[in-house]
């Protein structure tokens, strides 16, 4: 008997990228059927169907309305298809109270040519999740990572509850503008634990941006890091600072224990994916989130979040 959900994942696993959106409106469509044959998708592209991690970047790309990540996008990723490589961008919108969908659409504030088919744009919904990534965003990241060479989350907001991204993300840049007072609301937030990458933007402004910079410098320097590259760009054409960012984004993945970073986040989405389902109960059913994250390190590294949840569900009681 075929399945839908297997022949996309198999499709996703030998790269063709027309399986793509197929596959990202399976994993939107959360009826019972269509949960069941998204599962059946995500087996096909785990690391244990790989053979190994999913070969793509996953760059988390985040920060205040208005910073300019949508424009920063363009650039970036006309900058990754001019040196050959596949893209898929996740937009992530607030949701409609009433509908449920994405409000903002970010896809059409991204400029790309649409008859390249190597660059594939989808606005999501955050669903009301309050870390801003719901369940099938996390698993349509999941799911492109096996075809795509780079796969960008793009979230609308920061602050301390506002930090999925880093759980599903390789590498996270977080983006503001000069003269916001971000870099103020960032030391009082706590953000700046979360970035890898920091990026300017509106470097064209000249000394507001050069200001801006060296704010943020001496801010990560007072916190004791001085590992996080700070990168001034600019999307108003001829686009300044692009190459740069590009160069610390994959410095720092490079410099990543990959498969360690990728079975910490799965497993903090499994124990994220059980909470959503079924509250707080389920942890105290596992004897605390401390109880619940050991009981995780006796799983297959290979297994997907869904084997993981299924795992921590049957041990909770919670089937």
């Amino acid at each position: 008997m075929t399945s839908e959900g297997r022949d996309l994942g198999a499709r996703l696993r030998s790269r063709d990228l027309a399986a793509a959106p197929a596959a990202l409106n399976l994993i939107e469509d959360r009826s019972p059927g269509a949960r069941d044959e998204a599962a059946r998708l995500l087996a096909e592209v785990s690391p244990a169907a790989l053979g190994g991690e999913a070969p793509a970047h996953l760059v988390g790309v985040t920060g205040p309305p208005g910073a300019g990540k949508s424009s920063l996008l363009s650039v970036l990723v006309k900058e990754w298809r001019d040196a050959g490589r596949t893209v898929a961008v996740l937009a992530v919108d607030p949701s409609s109270r009433r509908s449920g969908g994405s409000l903002l659409g970010d896809r059409a504030r991204i400029d790309h040519d649409p008859r390249d088919r190597g660059v594939l744009i989808r606005s999501t919904a955050a669903g009301g999740r309050l870390g801003g990534l719901a369940a099938p965003t996390r698993q349509a990241a999941q799911a492109l990572a096996a075809a795509y060479e780079v796969v960008v989350i793009e979230t609308v907001g920061v602050g301390q509850s506002e930090t999925d991204v880093e759980e599903v993300c390789d590498t996270v840049a977080v983006v503001v503008q000069p003269g916001s007072g971000d870099t103020l609301q960032f030391i009082k937030a706590g953000i700046m634990e979360v970035p890898d990458v920091l990026v300017v933007t509106k470097a064209d402004l000249g000394e507001a941006a050069a200001r801006a910079r060296r704010d943020l410098d001496a801010a990560l320097r007072s916190l004791g890091s001085h590992e996080v590259p700070v990168v001034a760009v600019s999307s108003v054409p001829p686009p300044q600072g692009i190459e740069e960012l590009v160069s610390a984004l994959e410095g720092h993945r490079s410099a990543l224990d990959l498969p360690l970073r990728r079975l910490r986040s799965r497993r903090m989405m499994a124990l994220g994916e059980l909470v959503a389902e079924h509250g707080d109960s389920a942890l105290r059913g596992l004897g605390g989130r401390r109880a619940a994250e050991r009981r995780l390190t006796r799983e297959d590294p290979a297994a997907d979040v869904a084997a993981l949840v299924r795992a921590l569900r049957a041990e909770a009681g919670v089937e």
